[in-house]
């Protein structure tokens, strides 16, 4: 009956570990997923501002230069 016991224990341990084993390996897979997706919305809000900053450079640019376009 001891014997039992101490594999029902072993048994326990095992599942255990591997349960936290599993549950740190999920929260480690789940923080680089965050990473990943906060990086990429890092990256496309930075493309979006300079490709608005561009344009309107573009348009500041040709309003300007037809607005002080020297009369010949």
């Amino acid at each position: 009956m001891e014997a039992a016991w101490q594999s029902v224990v072993v048994v326990a341990v095992v599942v255990a570990v591997v349960v936290v084993a599993a549950a740190v390996v999920v929260a480690v897979v789940v923080a680089v997923v965050v990473v990943v997706v906060v990086v990429v919305v890092v990256v496309v809000v930075v493309v979006v501002v300079v490709v608005v900053v561009v344009a309107v450079a573009a348009v500041v640019a040709a309003a300007m230069s037809q607005t002080f376009q020297p009369i010949h």
